[in-house]
């Protein structure tokens, strides 16, 4: 997951391959929550792992659930309907999915508990559950602003003789809460009326269907009345498998569609057309606007429009009510219609993460589209050609599906990149989201942006490199590891350092396995961090890279690097000759007094004993060895900038060169 202040996506062309989807948010907190509640211990398999399923386990245990977490495998020790802690303070985050059900639990079974979450949380109404859970005896206070978290839970006196109304036009999770709390206390028929129209019908069948799982068969009549049979209890199932998140293939299903490869469609694996999901039917809208979809057992294939099908996808006029979560993707799939397009019946986007009209209406407007709002709708009229399209900066609202749907603005017609504020809030539901979008989407290599930071040995550059690729959210390549680690192999192969063994030691580049994986230096499965950073190796790799053979060997491995979305790349040659188009080259300096100080400082930390008379003139002969030789020399590049760092901090010297790349991008805002 990426950690980021932002995320810059390069200009991105098309996609193919394949993708596996997480767990439903929608089915992993139903299923948590029920195989709690219910009587006898229940394995979930492929659950969601991302904060909102995190929160609940936390609810859970805390209400004293015996939980078995092994990745996406759950088991869940259930309570029979009898809670173990009649106490507790509860934080659910952002997690609507938490909230409304844990309070309709509560309240029926009592207790004293507090629930609480982040500040956006408290701003979304829960009022008409309270009001309806207050009809029938439960105790609830308000212990802020009243209508909204966070709530008091106290014991209940329950009275279950009448229906019990509860509005069905703000939210569906009301409804949700109540279907599944009330099958603890039916000793006689319980029935709920809805008032109003139902809205996200297709959220209360999943929820429903779930509950057969579990042993209860609420009767339902038309939308407007459910009815729970005396007697019901709820059953666990023994073993559950928790379908993909259908929500989350929208963004796949939309990027099939506007960035298809003409020879690979793109494969989303874990869900199927016959979902129980209501937000599969998104692939109902996608077909409208021209996406073509097939599906089979667990999978769809996608691909755009048929050729014969001039000018992209067709607008669309749609009541998406059944698929509130995922029409946010067809307004970013509209900026790339040949028209007008307008979601309708939408009023529960208001009371989200975020607003969620107000929030596409201003992101949507910063790419050059034309966009309305309403109390209910959102018209969206893309870009007029690719010359209206602008690069944008967008603010993610703390808001996971903002962030995943505007990421598909950057397969632009225009080739301009977009910038993702916050990328982290994906992990509510999708924390892998952006690793996964990487997988699949296709760019020219020249697109892919490259910082190179170069200098002298000891000048700081892999500890800049690193860090700058860390703040950005980039790949690192220390090509100097790669030169120590060829050394070590050649060493540990005795093989001469000259060019008596040059052929050899070019030769064993190709068979060597090294990778960089969270700040290690891997040579196979062995940790070579430590081997390779002996002065001693230093000087081995010297050697070797003075050797025309070896490091043509090494250079398209180093080429390899030039991943999505972008590279950090530190070493002495990386901006004259391995990525001599990279738009940034930051030349990095130091004194050799100050070098040999640095230098000094780390070995003594280490355990190694060191002089820095004999550092400083070990560094000084491998500035001369190495900016003579006659392979690749050490030199800046004609247009890279220097950095004397001798007295900068290593922030200091990460935000020069944040500063400098800022710079050159075309958001209007600049700095992030």
């Amino acid at each position: 997951m990426f950690t980021t202040a932002f995320l810059d996506l390069p200009p991105l062309t098309t996609a193919g391959g394949q993708v596996t989807l997480p767990g439903s948010k929608s089915i992993s907190n139903r299923v948590l929550l029920l195989s709690a509640l219910c009587l006898g211990s229940t394995t979930l398999h492929d659950l969601l792992e991302s904060d909102d399923t995190r929160v609940m386990l936390q609810a859970l245990r805390t209400l004293g659930c015996s939980v078995e977490h092994d990745g996406t495998r759950v088991a869940i020790g259930g309570l029979g309907g009898q809670l173990v802690q009649r106490q507790g303070d509860l934080f659910l985050g952002n997690a609507g999915t938490a909230m409304r059900p844990l309070t309709a639990a509560l309240a029926v079974l009592g207790g004293d508990f507090e629930l609480r979450g982040v500040p956006r949380m408290h701003e979304r109404p829960i009022g008409d559950l309270v009001d309806a859970l207050r009809q029938l005896g439960c105790s609830i206070d308000y212990l802020g602003q009243p209508g909204y978290p966070p709530l008091h839970i106290g014991t209940p006196a329950l009275a279950l003789d009448r229906p019990i109304p509860v509005r069905g036009d703000v939210s569906s999770q009301f409804l949700t809460a109540l279907l599944m709390a009330l099958p603890l206390v039916a000793q006689r028929d319980i029935v709920i009326d809805v008032q109003g129209e139902l809205i996200s019908k297709p959220y209360i069948a999943i929820t429903l269907n779930l509950l057969a799982r579990f042993g209860v068969e609420v009767r339902r009549d038309d939308w407007s009345r459910f009815t729970i049979p005396a007697g019901s209890q709820l059953r666990s199932p023994g073993d559950l498998h928790v379908e993909a998140d259908a929500s989350s293939a929208s963004y796949f299903i939309a990027l099939g569609a506007i960035a298809h490869n003409n020879s690979q469609a793109l494969r989303i694996n874990g869900v199927g057309a016959d979902s129980i999901q209501g937000d599969i039917r998104f692939i109902d809208a996608a077909r409208q606007m021209g996406a073509q979809i097939d599906s089979g057992p667990n999978w769809l294939e996608v691909s755009g429009p048929d050729a014969r099908s001039a000018g992209g996808l067709r607008p669309i006029d749609l009541d998406c009510n059944h698929i509130p979560d995922a029409a946010m993707t067809l307004a970013v799939m509209a900026l790339y219609a040949n028209g007008t397009s307008t979601l309708r019946n939408i009023a529960s986007w208001r009371v989200k993460e975020t607003d969620r009209i107000a929030a596409m209406t201003t992101e949507l407007r910063k790419f050059g589209a034309v966009v309305e709002e309403g109390s209910d709708f959102i018209r969206v009229t893309p870009p007029a050609s690719a010359a209206d399209w602008r690069a944008a900066s967008v603010d993610t609202y703390d808001d996971h599906r903002m962030a995943m749907c505007l990421s598909l603005a950057a397969f632009n017609p225009a080739g301009v990149p977009v910038r993702i504020r916050d990328p982290q809030c994906v992990a509510k539901t999708y924390p892998d989201y952006f690793e996964t979008l990487f997988s699949v989407a296709q760019t020219p290599l020249k697109r892919i942006p490259v910082i190179c930071i170069d200098g002298p040995t000891a000048s700081g550059k892999g500890t800049l490199a690193a860090e700058l690729a860390k703040r950005l959210g980039y790949h690192f390549l220390d090509s100097g590891a790669l030169y120590r680690i060829t050394a070590l192999a050649a060493t540990r192969a005795e093989l001469p350092l000259d060019t008596d063994g040059e052929a050899a030691i070019a030769a064993l580049v190709t068979t060597l396995d090294i990778r960089f994986d969270d700040g290690q230096i891997l040579l196979g499965t062995e940790n070579v961090s430590d081997l390779v950073r002996t002065e001693a190796m230093g000087m081995n790799a010297s050697r070797v890279s003075s050797l025309p053979q070896v490091r043509n060997a090494l250079i398209d491995l180093q080429h390899a690097a030039q991943r999505l979305p972008g590279l950090v790349a530190d070493g002495r040659d990386m901006g004259t000759v391995i990525f001599p188009q990279a738009p940034l080259k930051v030349f990095l300096t130091a004194s050799a007094a100050r070098r040999a100080e640095r230098r000094h400082k780390q070995l003594i930390s280490k355990g190694f004993s060191a002089t820095l008379s004999g550092l400083r003139a070990d560094l000084e002969a491998r500035d001369a060895r190495d900016s003579t030789r006659s392979t690749a020399p050490l030199k800046p590049a004609q247009d890279a900038r220097a950095l004397d760092n001798s007295d900068l901090t290593v922030n200091a010297s990460v935000d020069q060169v944040l500063h400098w790349w800022n710079g050159m991008q075309p958001f209007r805002d600049g700095v992030t």
